[in-house]
């Protein structure tokens, strides 16, 4: 994959359009400090960077508690004095998710120069993914080319076997599954996923012939999946793992077991996420959920890589490229801003 690198960019006193993943909760700063190291070299180069970004879903409306300054204000105390200026919440404006031309030649017309830092938005085309590309000079951040390398090391000449456990609550994960069937020996299925999948009553039951896809079955208010799923999954993992590393396979998880928010559907989550931790597998995890369950169980040091992008790891692992990818990957630039 040959990306534009940022270190390869003419970025010295240039005003520099980051596009970074500023959809956070405040507080959660493992997105915040994976941007840092494109925002230090900026610095060192005199750039005035720019970041734009966009919190929430508030369809092309102002909405007050959804607008960016407590973001800049978290992003302030961790910069370690990196002057930068952030713009309000593109999604304020309906354009961006239109990626409307218009509105693409706006934002291009405030910098010389565009970087993607935000692989875990890169799934999307919208303006500042897709549009910005074609009308500046443009490169991916240091983080973006990290985040391609590491998660293309499951399908590029991956350490089998390549075990998926595919979890939470959004229903698109499901459409990913064919083509992840491609790289993956195995795929688990839970969350909320398999109440999206027809009849639950069959006992972790298994889709396709050689049972290369095992969906788990639900405790009975579906915020959870039941013990028998979790020792089935959890066999699935000490199938990946060896007590020789270089005998282990690989793991992604993608996703929690149920509602791990509540005390009480906690369990599918902690075992799965705590039994791959535990593993000696090359392992990846990715995504907001994802994310806030490292925190509370203290396991973020204990994979390989966690990825900023949940559905953006799992569309890249999929598809091998992202829109966001495709645009930086198109070197002809229609004109120029600033």
């Amino acid at each position: 994959m040959n990306l534009p690198k940022v270190t390869d960019l003419d970025v010295v006193n240039k005003k520099v359009l980051v596009r970074v993943d500023l959809d956070i909760d405040v507080g959660e700063n493992y997105r915040l400090h994976a941007i840092l190291p494109t925002l230090k070299y900026l610095s060192s180069k005199s750039s005035k960077i720019i970041l734009i970004g966009h919190r929430g879903r508030p369809e092309g409306k102002v909405v007050d508690e959804l607008k960016m300054k407590p973001v800049e204000e978290e992003l302030r105390k961790i910069a370690e004095g990196i002057e930068f200026e952030m713009l309000e919440n593109l999604r304020f404006d309906p354009g961006e998710e239109k990626n409307d031309l218009e509105f693409t030649q706006k934002l291009a017309s405030l910098g010389d120069a565009y970087v993607n830092e935000a692989f875990g938005n890169s799934h999307r085309e919208h303006a500042s993914i897709v549009g910005l590309p074609k009308l500046l000079p443009h490169a991916a951040g240091i983080r973006f080319i990290e985040e391609v390398n590491n998660l293309s090391k499951v399908f590029d000449n991956p350490k089998r076997p390549v075990l998926f456990i595919v979890g939470g609550s959004k229903r698109d994960k499901l459409d990913y599954i064919e083509d992840l069937k491609k790289v993956a020996d195995k795929i688990l299925v839970g969350g909320r996923l398999p109440d999206y999948m027809g009849d639950n009553t069959v006992s972790v039951r298994s889709l396709d012939e050689g049972q290369k896809m095992i969906v788990a079955n639900l405790i009975m208010d579906k915020e959870d999946i039941t013990i028998h799923s979790i020792e089935k999954f959890e066999e699935e993992i000490s199938k990946a793992s060896s007590d020789d590393v270089k005998k282990s396979g690989t793991i992604v998880l993608a996703g929690p077991m149920g509602k791990y928010e509540d005390n009480g559907h906690r369990q599918g989550t902690e075992r799965i996420f705590k039994a791959v931790a535990a593993s000696n597998a090359f392992k990846i995890t990715g995504g907001g959920d994802s994310l806030s369950v490292l925190s509370i169980y203290n396991l973020k040091d204990k994979f390989d890589w966690v990825s900023v992008g949940g559905g953006a790891m799992l569309e890249f692992l999929a598809k091998r490229t992202l829109p966001g990818i495709k645009a930086l990957e198109s070197a002809n630039v229609s004109g120029e801003g600033g």
